[in-house]
């Protein structure tokens, strides 16, 4: 397990910990990957797997993943039942139950004779007898009941069909042996367990425990190998930081297995300091957590630049124009529209941002929702600040910060907000604050010497 102390270390795992063997395969969970398609998703990725397809399994993938609505999801050759056994795709629906696919590239002009056990077909090499497609599906399907059948949960507790699946399983939902169903919200994810010989985590620190917990399940217990990577100080969610909540509590041996990455590479010294002077308190923790992880703050790796500019001014929208007003001076010094972004504490100021610099006629891109965001695009980036995780930008400019925290909320929860956008920048970091809530009044208060009325003084 590595810990990034601020978010920005960086880790090159040893080999050891994601070996690679013939006949299995190494994971990667990235839940933004799934929630934005929009069709069918299998597993694993079709990219990844294709070499092993025969033409009619790459086909037939090709249609399900394409053809089927986004609910439905889709596992190729993966391991069912105690025997291990490998159907060629299981096609699981949360309301219609499992189907199990078998695969054959052959035509019905191929097939000679056929019963209950074995088709003889002609093969490239002459006749030859392969077993069953039917009965291959339907020995599969009894490896589902049987070990659905080992969960008291699944089946009747009493009566003439104790012990049996229960007939809201069998109708609602049925599951591959060995996959734990959790209910995350009102969406079913499926996890497949000791399917992966490794897998590796990053931005743990955005998993629900219960997501770990089921993550867990998935590696090959033969090998034992889960990388994870993690920041106390970006984990803006709350689900994330229970204080019940420990490595342990969710099977995962940390404690003596944890190497802690405490160099900050992203932000020049300056923006690290002022990131920092806001969320002090939540950067200054015991000196371990329950499962004996130092938590410390982060180290800048020396690089230097500017020093941050903290304007304030009377109103949001003089903050706006302002911030137009610096871009529109960035881009003249050569850096690209889509070198910047604004992120905006709600959607309110987010809006204004965004319509004051297409009144100024600058080329802007406002985030509304995943579809709204392309990276590719030359156009300065307008969005909340916690659907900026995971990004980076030359130039940052946060509106708004005089009014962070909000009325009603956590000042603790709106600090690593802040820390978490402020740390977006990598060498220009404008800040402006109207209002006069706490963040703003700290911010002029540790940096008179760089507050100006406006933006030039």
């Amino acid at each position: 397990m590595h810990k990034r102390a601020g978010g920005e270390g960086r880790c090159i795992p040893q080999p050891s910990a994601l070996p690679r063997k013939a006949g299995k395969s190494c994971g990667i969970i990235s839940v933004r990957e799934i929630e934005q398609k929009h069709m069918a998703t299998l597993i694993p990725a079709i990219s990844t797997c294709v070499s092993r397809m025969t033409p009619g399994e790459r086909r037939t993938a090709e249609r399900l993943e394409q053809k089927l609505d986004a609910d439905y999801l889709l596992w190729y050759d993966v391991a069912v039942g105690p025997r291990h056994q490998h159907p060629d795709f299981v096609v699981m629906h949360p309301r219609r139950g499992i189907l199990i696919l078998e695969v054959k590239d052959f035509r019905l002009s191929n097939l000679i004779h056929a019963n209950k056990q074995t088709w003889d077909i002609h093969g490239d090499l002459g006749p030859k007898t392969i077993p069953n497609p039917l009965e291959q599906a339907r020995q599969y399907a009894h490896q589902v009941v049987n070990a659905l059948e080992r969960d008291p949960q699944l089946v009747q507790p009493e009566g003439r069909h104790q012990g049996k699946l229960a007939h809201r399983c069998t109708r609602r939902l049925r599951r591959p042996a060995g996959w734990r169903v959790p209910a995350l919200g009102h969406r079913v994810v499926l996890i497949p367990s000791g399917q992966y010989q490794a897998v590796m985590i990053d931005e743990g620190h955005e998993f629900a425990p219960e997501w770990l917990k089921l993550v867990t399940q998935m590696v090959d217990p033969a090998t034992n190998s889960l990388l994870v990577l993690y920041d106390d100080a970006q984990s803006i969610y709350e689900r994330a930081r229970s204080k019940q909540f420990s490595f342990k509590s969710v099977g995962i041996q940390a404690q003596g297995r944890t190497t802690i990455l405490k160099i900050n590479y992203r932000n020049t010294r300056q923006i690290l300091h002022t990131a920092s002077l806001v969320a002090a308190d939540l950067l200054t923790a015991d000196d371990k957590d329950d499962d004996g992880i130092p938590l410390l703050k982060p180290v800048s790796c020396g690089r230097e630049g500017q020093e941050p500019l903290i304007i304030k001014l009377p109103t949001l929208q003089a903050e706006a124009e302002a911030i137009a007003d610096h871009l529109a001076q960035a881009h003249k010094e050569g850096f690209a529209w889509g070198d910047m972004a604004v992120l905006c504490a709600d959607p309110k100021t987010r809006n204004l941002c965004a319509r004051t610099l297409a009144q100024r006629k600058l080329p802007v891109e406002n985030r509304l929702g995943a579809g709204d965001f392309d990276p590719t695009s030359n156009k300065i980036k307008v969005m909340t600040m916690k659907v900026s995780k995971g990004l980076e930008f030359p130039v940052v400019a946060l509106p708004g910060v005089g009014h962070m925290p909000a009325n009603g909320e956590d000042e603790r929860e709106a600090a690593r907000v802040f820390y978490v956008a402020a740390t977006r920048a990598t060498q220009r970091l404008v800040i402006t604050a109207s209002g006069g809530s706490g963040f703003g009044q700290a911010l002029r208060a540790t940096h008179p010497d760089r507050l100006g009325e406006r933006l030039h003084a």
